[in-house]
């Protein structure tokens, strides 16, 4: 089993490695996130003149969501290109499981995400003067709730196209994006009316932007919401693995997994 996972982690790899314009772009949009964003706020700052503790926590906001948003860029990628390289049918009928295929793209994600974010963090901390991890060790943690969220969003998106074809593959990041509003990124959660408010309840990362607000300004860690985010996460994976493979087992009931590539 794990001989199996670490095949998929090395195909991914050398898919990846060989590719300037896929290591490019792994970089890429958390630098261009982290200088717009983080000028925007000095300027905005400088006008209003609120402090560099709001300043710091539109930061971290910034760049925790970053490692949200690239966990499941990462994971939806990589296996939108054993779409792309026809090559899903072929694995998915080889001794390889279905969960050592995601298994092997989890680490994929992670590794990604994990590269990815240097350089955004690195310009962080030197252009703005903000330090992601003088956050503490509730950093690790709100990182791990994040990456399970974003986890659970690209494999709810993965099953349905496994089962209904490259037409659904914008899911990810409309999904993402539509529940971006609710999640307390940038703001409090008591921001949003009340109807809104029950949405992102509902959501792990409205605990975690929350809880590092907290951290931020208060110097703070509420181990209630980080608890509360990994229950959610919880249920959110469940419900996420369970799409994906009750899709998955449909579309090789219908005899669609060598099609989808179509």
């Amino acid at each position: 089993m794990t001989g199996r996972i670490l095949a998929i982690v090395l195909r991914q790899w050398r898919l990846f490695s060989g590719s300037w314009p896929r290591i490019a772009d792994l970089a890429y949009w958390p630098i261009v996130q982290i200088l717009l964003w983080g000028f925007l706020q000095i300027h905005i700052f400088r006008e209003a003149g609120p402090g560099a503790v709001v300043l710091s926590a539109l930061l971290g906001a910034i760049l925790l969501w970053d490692i949200a948003w690239r966990g499941q860029l990462s994971l939806s990628l990589a296996f939108f290109e054993e779409i792309w390289s026809r090559n899903l049918g072929h694995l998915l009928v080889s001794p390889l499981r279905p969960t050592e295929l995601i298994g092997g793209l989890m680490i994929v994600s992670l590794v990604k995400t994990g590269v990815a974010m240097v350089p955004a963090v690195a310009i962080a901390a030197f252009a703005f003067d903000f330090n992601l991890f003088s956050l503490g060790p509730a950093l690790y943690l709100f990182m791990i709730a994040l990456v399970l969220f974003a986890w659970s969003i690209s494999l709810a998106a993965m099953g349905l196209v496994v089962r209904y074809g490259q037409g659904a593959q914008e899911m990810p990041w409309a999904i993402m994006l539509g529940l971006a509003p609710f999640c307390a990124i940038y703001y409090p959660l008591e921001v949003l009316p009340a109807v809104f408010r029950w949405v992102g309840a509902g959501l792990p990362p409205s605990y975690i932007f929350e809880g590092m607000r907290d951290v931020v300004v208060q110097g703070t860690v509420d181990l209630r919401l980080i608890a509360a985010a990994f229950a959610l996460d919880a249920l959110w994976l469940a419900a996420g693995a369970g799409v994906f493979f009750a899709l998955l087992g449909s579309a090789r009931r219908r005899g669609m997994l060598l099609q989808i590539g179509e």
